[in-house]
């Protein structure tokens, strides 16, 4: 008669779990971390790209929440109602409108107007119109300033046509709005007390588009930032322009 064969014992690991399992686990547990890496990396792409597209609007944002280099507020915080009720016995400005454009955009640009005077607090509408001269259909765009400098964190537009896309069919005629205030809190800045006249200035040119797709005028960096009010600023280069000059070094030069 035969004795029963010993029964064979299982290896275990650690625990008492099988070392195929603790495999499975480890290997799940390295998924998880190299697709939460992914994740991670996907997102810092798509934050830098978004960055890249929309650092033009952001810097327009910046330079029209601040007042920088003459340009006018934008901000909707300014427009509260208590804030918009003119100053009976503060001292009038005459605001005066200036308009250029490019040679290359065939419009006819003017201001509606030669000046309005207005109180701190008070609102105002004028009217530029625009024609085009040429025989095609054309985009234009156009860029502001207020002079002096000193006026520009107080000079806020409800309403206006810069830096937005501007069609105008062959031989259209169109009038733009303009709403504006003079913000009363000028009256506190001893830089601007017994201010008389402001210059608001508008230059049309023609629009192109960048590698970004975003419209902008089509002309020499230096002629737009000067009909900004920043011709006085050194800018630094955009980012086409840096890659372009890196790329004429890396070209192998020919001897001779």
């Amino acid at each position: 008669m035969s004795s029963p064969s010993p029964s064979t014992k299982k290896a275990t690991g650690p625990g008492g779990s099988h070392p195929r399992q603790q495999l499975l686990s480890r290997r799940e547990v390295y998924k998880a971390r190299n697709k939460s890496l992914l994740m991670y990396t996907s997102a810092i792409i798509v934050i830098a790209v978004g960055v890249t597209y929309a650092a033009v609007p952001l810097y327009r944002v910046f330079c029209s929440a601040t007042g920088f280099g003459g340009t006018p507020m934008t901000g909707t915080g300014r427009f509260e109602a208590d804030r918009l009720v003119p100053i009976e016995n503060a001292h009038r400005i005459k605001v005066h409108f200036n308009a250029d454009t490019s040679d290359q955009l065939p419009w006819k640009f003017v201001p509606q107007q030669k000046f309005v005077t207005v109180l701190p607090g008070e609102t105002s509408l004028a009217f530029y119109r625009a024609k085009n001269e040429g025989d095609k259909d054309i985009i234009g765009i156009a860029t502001y300033n207020v002079t002096p400098d000193r006026v520009a964190p107080y000079f806020a537009k409800v309403e206006c046509f810069c830096f937005e896309e501007q069609r105008l069919l062959a031989g259209e005629e169109v009038d733009m709005p303009l709403f504006f205030f003079i913000d009363k809190d000028i009256l506190e800045d001893p830089a601007c007390r017994m201010l008389d006249d402001v210059v608001l200035s508008y230059t049309f040119f023609k629009a192109r588009r960048n590698a970004q797709g975003h419209l902008e005028p089509d002309a020499p960096e230096d002629v737009v930032q000067t009909s900004m009010g920043f011709g006085g600023y050194e800018m630094a280069p955009k980012v086409e322009d840096r890659k372009s000059k890196e790329a004429e070094k890396s070209k192998p030069q020919t001897p001779s």
